[in-house]
């Protein structure tokens, strides 16, 4: 589950889950509808990304950037991931994600950036919950 959060300049939100992967994964959902909506996205291409970090809020930062670096240098916009992988000793994420070329879509936002203001990630009593701000 992810849900918005009120902030003055950029989009900001929770995302949580019962695993350290499953709070990622909804994190990736909360990013593209940021950038496109609720505009489905078709599965045209898959892409396996590895993501490494110096802690979990890196990690996390490292993990989302990906897809606004795909999205700028590859055209190439996320539908949905298909297998993540989190290494927590390690700080390395491993995915399968699928997406199409951003040429058939209309995004809401241009998000430019994540940023590390007020990120947080951290498990409360065995749910894990991320917090992102995206700079728009």
């Amino acid at each position: 589950m992810y849900k918005f959060l009120e902030h003055t300049a950029d989009v900001k939100f929770i995302a949580e889950g019962n695993s350290l992967e499953e709070a990622f994964l909804e994190a990736s959902k909360a990013l593209k509808e940021a950038i496109c909506g609720d505009i489905k996205v078709l599965e045209q291409q898959t892409k396996e990304i590895e993501i490494e970090g110096d802690n979990l809020e890196s990690l996390l930062y490292n993990f989302l950037e990906e897809f606004i670096v795909l999205l700028e240098s590859e055209d190439f916009l996320i539908s949905k991931i298909t297998e993540i992988k989190i290494d927590q000793k390690n700080f390395i994420l491993k995915a399968k994600v699928s997406g199409d070329k951003i040429d058939n879509y209309k995004f809401t936002n241009d998000v430019k950036a994540v940023t590390y203001n007020e990120m947080f990630v951290k498990n409360e009593k065995g749910k894990w919950r991320l917090q992102v701000v995206l700079d728009v």
